[in-house]
């Protein structure tokens, strides 16, 4: 009886402690659960974008023909730094007589239109501090350079030749910032420094007096009395002189007759 008593008490611990280290064994290999993967930023189409955002045709036009649209794309979607771009309105091309674009070479039209654009995402708020960072680098690099100035919210944009002004924020949704400009940017690197001037209005000609005006009249007149008072002086003159000379020869005669008589 004893025995039995026993051996039910050692088969009980034994399935006890069995189960205790199988729980153990199922715990310790239970798989832990991966964290879930960041979301990746949504797929920017910029041809998309600068077709319905406004009239930015004429820069979408030149993009394309130069195929710079798969640069701007790779910038915009295959980088962590993402991409600015500055794009002028249809108008700004159109007002641009001189330079033209048209006279330059296919490389340099490609700087620039890479020099509208930074290799990095710039909200507007940092626009501030990059007025305080001297010249910024553009997609162009080398000396492509522009510089910034934040005017109590106003951003200029000074190229070196030509100077701009954003007009309005079109896209600005991380990793594409897309800022509309009022003039279309030109690099000094490409266009020197030679500004042309704002042209000085003509002085005025001096321009003398026709004969119609009081003045000439007034002059003609009193020339045309000079003369005649001139000649009128010197008659008296010759008519005195005349009659010396006849009185002179008149007695030189008289002296003649009584010398002979």
């Amino acid at each position: 009886m004893e025995f039995s008593m026993i051996f039910m008490i050692s088969f009980s611990v034994l399935i006890l402690c069995s189960s205790l280290a199988y729980g153990q064994v199922a715990m310790s290999t239970s798989p832990t659960p991966s964290p879930s993967p960041a979301p990746t930023p949504a797929y920017k189409n910029l041809k998309d974008l600068l077709s319905v955002a406004g009239p930015y045709h004429k820069f979408l036009d030149y993009l394309e023909s130069t195929k710079l649209i798969d640069t701007f794309q790779i910038q915009a979607n295959n980088t962590v730094e993402g991409i600015t771009i500055f794009v002028p309105k249809d108008n700004a091309f159109k007002a641009l007589k001189k330079p033209s674009l048209s006279n330059l070479t296919d490389d340099q039209l490609k700087s620039v239109l890479l020099f509208h654009a930074l290799p990095r995402y710039y909200a507007l708020a940092d626009f501030n501090d990059l007025s305080e960072r001297g010249p910024i680098s553009t997609l162009a690099g080398g000396q492509y350079t522009l510089q910034f100035n934040d005017d109590s919210g106003t951003v200029r944009l000074d190229s070196g030749w030509s100077k701009a002004k954003v007009t309005s924020a079109v896209h600005t949704s991380k990793p594409v910032a897309v800022y509309q400009v009022d003039k279309v940017l030109l690099p000094e690197a490409i266009f020197g420094t030679d500004i042309p001037p704002t042209p000085a209005p003509a002085p005025a000609l001096g321009i003398s007096p026709s004969a119609d005006t009081p003045s000439a009249a007034k002059s003609e007149e009193t020339g045309s009395s000079s003369k005649p008072s001139s000649s009128g002086s010197s008659s008296p003159r010759i008519m005195m002189n005349s009659g010396i000379w006849t009185l002179l020869v008149l007695a030189f005669l008289g002296g003649w007759l009584v010398l002979f008589f």
